[in-house]
């Protein structure tokens, strides 16, 4: 199975909670941090809600 490297490139300090929320789920603390998840719906649903503050690259 595919792993998608997602690395936080937009602080989330003017985000709504939600977005923070999700971006804490998937990982992500501190800006420019990487993290490997696995490719599937329920990440890539993540990814989409929060799109404009990480950047993703196939593993």
């Amino acid at each position: 199975m595919a792993n998608l490297k997602i690395t936080l490139v937009k602080s989330t300090i003017g985000a709504i909670p939600k977005h923070r929320k999700t971006v804490e789920a998937l990982g992500l603390r501190k800006l420019n941090k990487t993290v490997e998840m696995p490719d599937n719906p329920a990440v890539r649903g993540m990814i989409d809600q929060v799109r404009h503050l990480v950047k993703v690259e196939e593993a």
